[in-house]
Order: structure tokens, then sequence, then C-alpha cells
């Protein structure tokens, strides 16, 4: 589950390109690869960072302050049963 999120995060994640500014704003949706749907709580970090947020219950999230020079997002999600 967590390795198909992050495929599916990875297709979705409109990537850091060229930018003037030293930071910049990153926003995404994380949805289910099985069902479409958006995962509510999963964890979002910018791999070699601090830097992280959780989607909200459309699979939203924000991560602001991101370095230009940040190329990956980990996602991460666990679920209890």
């Amino acid at each position: 589950m967590k390795r198909k999120l992050m495929l599916l995060l990875a297709c979705l994640f409109v990537g850091i390109g060229l930018v003037t500014a030293q930071t910049q704003k990153v926003t995404g949706v994380v949805i289910s690869e099985e069902d479409g749907q958006p995962v509510i709580g999963a964890s979002v970090l910018v791999k070699g960072t601090q830097i992280g947020a959780i989607t909200n219950v459309d699979g939203d999230f924000t991560l602001l302050n991101v370095p230009s020079s940040a190329k990956t997002l980990q996602v991460s999600y666990k679920l209890f049963i």
C-alpha cells in the first residue's frame, strides 16, 4: 500500500522545476490507487528535511518553504484495523 501511494504521488506531483525564489510552496493530492479515493491522514515529507504535512479529508496537502533543490516527496500511511 505504501509503495503504491508513493508511486501514485510521484505521478501526481508537479515537479519542482526552475524557480527564481529560494523556497516555494508545493501543493498536491494523495489518492489511493486501489479505489481512487482521497487518502485522509497520510504523511507527506520533503525527503532530507523536516518539512512535512498531513493530508486533509480531501487528500490535499500544502508544503511551505520547500527548498528549490528538493526533488522528492515521501508519503506514508498506516492503516489501523
